[in-house]
């Protein structure tokens, strides 16, 4: 069995994606704000990392930057899986606000993540998440215990939960 410890990402630096008017996936390039390197520098110290063997990230600024801060205190390597990325709010990547992002995921989750029926919509479906973090996580099969840096709609629907994870909580989830 495989226990992973799933680590949603510090908080990041979001003001700097209105501060300059960032778009689409550049939003995704933020730091994490001071806040979120302290959360990060908490999360390092939780006891369950003890026997950790490596950590997988998202390929996301805030995620990368939290994955090392936790590999810096623990001495683990990292290794960034690009399918780990956060669910995708427009797959056109032309999203340009907090109110645009907030409309996409209000559709998302009135759909309860899939399209209706005969229709399509910008946003990744939950489905399409799952399949490609899944797959990242079955070549990992092999380790006993591994953190996984990502994001919280990642770890929805890894878990099947449907609840937010707040930023740095870890949620330990056992794959048979």
């Amino acid at each position: 069995m495989t226990r992973f410890y799933l680590v949603r990402h510090g908080e990041p630096y979001w003001a700097l994606t209105e501060e300059r008017k960032l778009v689409g996936v550049q939003r995704d390039l933020v730091p994490l704000s001071e806040k979120g390197e302290r959360e990060a520098e908490l999360a390092a110290r939780d006891p369950r990392f003890a026997e950790v063997e490596l950590i997988l990230t998202s390929p996301y600024t805030r995620a990368i930057q939290t994955a090392a801060i936790i590999s810096r205190r623990r001495d683990l390597p990292i290794t960034v899986e690009y399918d780990l990325h956060e669910w995708v709010p427009d797959r056109s990547l032309s999203y340009d606000s907090f109110e645009k992002l907030k409309e996409l995921r209000d559709d998302f989750y009135r759909h309860q993540g899939s399209y209706p029926n005969g229709e399509e919509r910008p946003w990744e479906t939950m489905e399409n998440v799952t399949q490609r973090a899944q797959s990242v996580i079955d070549r990992y099969r092999i380790h006993s215990k591994v953190i996984i840096v990502c994001h919280g709609m990642v770890i929805r629907a890894l878990t099947g939960g449907n609840r937010d994870v707040d930023h740095c909580a870890v949620v330990e989830w056992d794959l048979p």
